[in-house]
């Protein structure tokens, strides 16, 4: 989050005298005695395309809601000698605010030793939990027997790791909503019934938000992702269903798959974009490059990107260079009768399958982070799904964004149809 002492031109205007200036430092800022400013035009170099995105203050005093205000702006209150100027792309301020405690921790000489002790209970806290509900679901299971395997729903709410908006990181509790709407049954279309636990369980969601908010940055969180996934599959017969937050969740998710399993899996993966940048904008977590540190990890045989319809230089150099399947829909005509009749698996250790939303036209997911046009139908990926042979250990469903949705939750049904399916073809 912190990127640097980096000089960023704007203006600011007053609620008092404060002379107009033309920069000022983005970390440690000398503060005019003065109750409060507001910045205006945030430079886009900085933070991407968060032009529109409402913005207000991140620290532990809030003095006013500015979600409604355009341009973007920045309000904080001034009462400390320095601040750190952040943002937060989802107009969600609160979100970020542990960047500030854990500098005041710092500042009150906390122990490094005793950071991470803390940070260390509340991971334990969070796993423990997810252990104790996993445990709990799979019992019942057995104790009710004749199941195979089950699909378990585990919430990922990440969204930081996303280029342009944060707002996935809200979708997971959407998604559940959804699901168990009642302007449908609970049936999915072969005909399993999900209010039947032996077809679906639910163990909740990783707190995200809680971790970061103790300071853990990506290298440790990405291994939190990890454990509570390889925490649902020590419990037999619980398969994950994994509901994301951006697709950055991908790489922990399939790398505990096969860590666990024992060996690669194979990936079909439904998408816009293939997200196989080395590092997106110098992240290597970003939601841009998860198929990039999946392929270096060896945790995939195969990897089959459906949907590709936004790719640069670099997406296809990296495709050839790790050898993956890129099917772009301007050949899907072509390759359809092949997308329709996969078989995938043998060999290695399943099958996982990750469907990003934006792999559809907008036409019918329109809350999405990344509006692409020209995606495949839904019942061109329902056809992919239902005849694809092969054991699905895992999957995911990814880059659903709320706050980009149409007014009657378009997106979030189309969402849940998606989990419903692939529900489906992982129970047994």
């Amino acid at each position: 989050m912190v990127v640097g002492s980096i000089e960023i031109p704007f203006s600011i205007g007053c609620l008092a005298d404060i002379p107009k200036v033309s920069s000022i430092a983005l970390l440690q800022i000398p503060l005019p005695s003065s109750p409060r400013f507001f910045l205006s035009t945030t430079p886009k170099t900085l933070f991407s395309s968060s032009l529109h995105v409402p913005i207000r203050s991140l620290f532990t005093n809030v003095v006013e809601d500015i979600d409604d205000i355009s341009p973007p702006r920045l309000v904080v209150d001034l009462n400390l000698e320095t601040m750190i100027l952040l943002v937060d792309l989802d107009g969600r301020g609160a979100r970020y605010w542990w960047i500030h405690h854990v500098r005041r921790l710092s500042a009150a000489k906390v122990s490094a030793d005793a950071l991470e002790r803390g940070q260390s209970r509340v991971i334990d806290a969070s796993l423990t939990l997810i252990r104790e509900r996993a445990k709990l679901k799979a019992e019942l299971l057995r104790a009710l027997g004749g199941v195979k395997a089950s699909a378990c729903l585990l919430g990922v709410p990440l969204g930081h790791n996303s280029s342009f908006l944060q707002g996935p990181a809200f979708a997971p509790p959407r998604i559940r909503e959804a699901i168990w709407c009642g302007s449908t049954n609970s049936s999915t279309e072969e005909g399993k019934e999900l209010n039947d636990p032996r077809v679906l369980t639910d163990v909740g969601d990783v707190p995200i938000q809680e971790i970061r908010d103790c300071g853990v940055e990506d290298d440790r969180l990405m291994n939190v992702v990890s454990e509570s996934v390889k925490t649902v599959m020590e419990e037999d017969p619980l398969r994950p269903l994994v509901l994301g937050g951006d697709h950055s969740i991908s790489y922990p998710v399939v790398r505990a798959v096969s860590e666990k399993l024992g060996g690669p899996v194979d990936i079909l993966h439904l998408d816009a974009h293939p997200d196989i940048y080395d590092a997106f904008e110098g992240n290597i977590y970003s939601h841009a490059s998860s198929f990039a540190r999946i392929m270096e990890g060896g945790y995939a045989r195969r990897l089959l990107q459906v949907g590709i319809r936004s790719i640069t230089k670099e997406g296809r150099e990296q495709g050839k260079r790790f050898g993956v399947e890129q099917y772009e829909m301007r050949t899907f005509s072509k390759d359809r009768e092949k997308l329709e009749s996969l078989k995938l698996g043998e060999g290695v250790k399943g099958v996982y399958i990750s469907v990003d939303v934006d792999c559809l036209d907008p036409a019918f997911a329109p809350g999405v982070s990344h509006i692409e046009p020209g995606g495949l139908s839904f019942r061109d990926v329902l056809n992919i799904l239902h005849n694809l042979q092969g054991d699905v250990v895992a999957g995911d469903v990814v880059e659903f964004n709320p706050q980009r949705d149409t007014v009657d939750g378009m997106t979030a049904m189309v969402a849940a149809k998606l989990v419903r399916e692939l529900t489906a073809k992982i129970s047994k």
